[in-house]
Order: C-alpha cells, then sequence, then structure tokens
C-alpha cells in the first residue's frame, strides 16, 4: 500500500501530520495521513480513532473546546462526527481561530504575519517535531510507523523537561 500522497495546496509529496494538543502544545492525539488527504478528512480520522476518549468523558463536565485554524470547516466536521457517534457534539466544540482584520493589524501597526497567541500553541509543537532529526524527512515505508516517530518525538520532549525540573 502506498503511503505517500501528493497535496495540491502546496505542492508537496509525503505524508500531513495531524496534532491535538494541549494549552502547553503537548500532544492528545496523532494521526499521519498521505498529503492528498485534506486537513477536514485528517481530523475526522484522527478523532474517529481516538472516539472512545470522548465517549468515556463524563457529561457533567464542561465541553472539550477543538481550536481550529480557518482551512477548517466546522459543519463538515460536525456532520462527519454525528455519523460516527450521534452523542459526540455533546461533549466537544469547534472554534474558528481568531485571525486578525486587516483593520486590526492597521491599529497595531503591523502589516503581514501576525502572530495570534492561540494558535501559536499548535505552530510551536509543529516546530518542536521539526527538530527532531529522524522527522526532517521522511524515511517510513507505512503511516503507521510515521505516526509511531510522531509519538517518539515527543515522549523524549517531555522526558527532557522532566529531567530538567
Amino acid at each position: 500500500m502506498e503511503s505517500k500522497g501528493f497535496c495540491f495546496y502546496k505542492s508537496t509529496n509525503g505524508i500531513k501530520r495531524h496534532l491535538a494538543v494541549d494549552s502547553l502544545g503537548f500532544p492528545f492525539f496523532t494521526h499521519c495521513t498521505k498529503a492528498n488527504v485534506s486537513d477536514d478528512q485528517g481530523l475526522i480520522e484522527m478523532l474517529a480513532k481516538n472516539i472512545d476518549y470522548f465517549k468515556d468523558k463524563p457529561n457533567c463536565l464542561p465541553k472539550i473546546t477543538i481550536l481550529l485554524d480557518n482551512g477548517y470547516h466546522p459543519a463538515v466536521l460536525t456532520t462527519a462526527l454525528e455519523e460516527i457517534d450521534p452523542q459526540i457534539m455533546t461533549k466537544i466544540q469547534f472554534e474558528l481561530a481568531p485571525k486578525p482584520t486587516p483593520a486590526q493589524k492597521q491599529a497595531q501597526g503591523k502589516t503581514g504575519f501576525v502572530v495570534v497567541a492561540m494558535r501559536w500553541v499548535i505552530e510551536r509543537s509543529n516546530a518542536w517535531m521539526e527538530r527532531c532529526k529522524s522527522l526532517v524527512k521522511n524515511f517510513e515505508r507505512t503511516l503507521d510507523h510515521a505516526t509511531a516517530k510522531v509519538n517518539l518525538c515527543f515522549i523524549r520532549l517531555m522526558l527532557k523537561r522532566l529531567a530538567v525540573n
């Protein structure tokens, strides 16, 4: 089975790495797909693979907010996840990360790329992952091996952080 694809949006070959991280940037879930799989579909696969985490969450606790960038489509995600588990949306909610408008950028005296604190958490996690020498290039033959390498990278990172304290 071919484990790599071509992403027309970014014009790259290989795989996409999907991460769900906490507010500190450490992963809850990781998942790798072919590069030609859409971001929405990759997120659906990742959440479906870990659906028991949400099923086991008590209803008395607040909903888990999943912060998305503007490349995702919450309506598509909601519909697909409700087909997998009709009760899932009672436990999670999607929120699009704020994107500064040109007027807001001008008020701050900035142009071009502006850092959004909420979105920077995942970008920082991606940067940590890219520092792992074994993840710079994708040499893995299967998507499961690629996902395992991502998990090992984060395990090593967390162990280093624990050793420092």
